[in-house]
């Protein structure tokens, strides 16, 4: 079953800070507005395959944060950097029928919404799937109600990169997110590959998936998971030229990444584990 990936969240407590940190690493977002809840505002960095990276954080003090935000008041609140995940549905509740049907858990649909800064409001449904905080291992899903090319626009500027490419989750148990991924979609069983840095990883082919459990209890990916629980911990932009993009942006050395070309950017105040790979 094919997952199209809607966006990526990138948390932090300092929306400012976050725009700037992009900006310097020559990733240029835009102010998307405020929350319906009140709670958040955020920034909006699209592509040209229609994926999006959302820079959140709080506008007040999250203390009594409900729903979606209950979960991501300590990633905001901690500048986890990767925090959540969403993708996106034609038929959201046909959706979670199926994987209600799938014994997997889900919450939702519920109403969302925003207001753009030019008084434009957007509105969406969102259903929360698996246990956990929303996107933080099974992507949460959401289904527009307003024209998508209103929450989404098209890049105003050309970019080295078509869009987000991976979602690399940190988990405690690779063996058991294995199962709950091919539970959910009806997935082949996926491809391994041991990584200095992120440890033992399993990949699902032709999906934005990447599963990543620490071999050491003291690498900084079973610290990350200790602090903030399963989640993505990573997330890998598709760049068509690759060596064009390392020309563009501040990347270091090339690796490989289940095969393809793999570069990290590099950003004293970027705060997430942000990368390139390639086509």
């Amino acid at each position: 079953m094919r997952l199209r990936l809607d966006h990526a969240t990138v948390c932090g407590l300092d929306l400012e800070a976050m725009r700037r940190a992009f900006h310097n690493v020559g990733l240029i977002t835009t102010y998307g507005g405020r929350h319906a809840n009140g709670v958040t505002h955020m920034d909006i960095l699209p592509f040209e395959d229609g994926s999006y990276l959302e820079l959140i954080s709080p506008i007040g003090p999250l203390t009594g944060s409900s729903g979606m935000m209950s979960g991501w008041a300590q990633l905001m609140e901690g500048n986890a950097g990767a925090g959540a995940w969403a993708a996106q549905s034609s038929d959201i509740h046909g959706e979670t029928t199926r994987l209600r049907a799938a014994g997997i858990e889900v919450r939702g649909p519920e109403a969302g919404s925003r207001k753009r800064p030019d008084g434009t409001v957007l509105e969406w449904e969102t259903a929360l799937v698996g246990p956990g905080t929303a996107g933080s291992v099974l992507p949460f899903v959401t289904q527009d109600k307003t024209p998508r090319s209103l929450r989404v626009p098209a890049p105003t500027s050309p970019s080295a990169f078509r869009g987000v490419a991976v979602v690399v989750l940190g988990v405690c148990d690779l063996e058991a997110s294995i199962a709950l991924f091919r539970k959910a979609y009806e997935w082949e069983a996926p491809q391994f590959q041991h990584h200095e840095d992120f440890g033992r990883i399993a990949f699902f082919p032709e999906t934005p998936v990447t599963l990543a459990a620490p071999r050491e209890k003291t690498s900084w990916l079973a610290q990350r998971i200790a602090r903030f629980g399963e989640c993505p911990a990573a997330f890998l932009l598709e760049a068509p030229d690759f060596n064009t993009a390392k020309i563009r942006h501040p990347l270091g050395p090339e690796g490989l990444w289940s095969g393809r070309k793999v570069a990290w950017f590099e950003g004293r105040d970027l705060r997430v584990k942000l990368g390139m790979i390639s086509s």
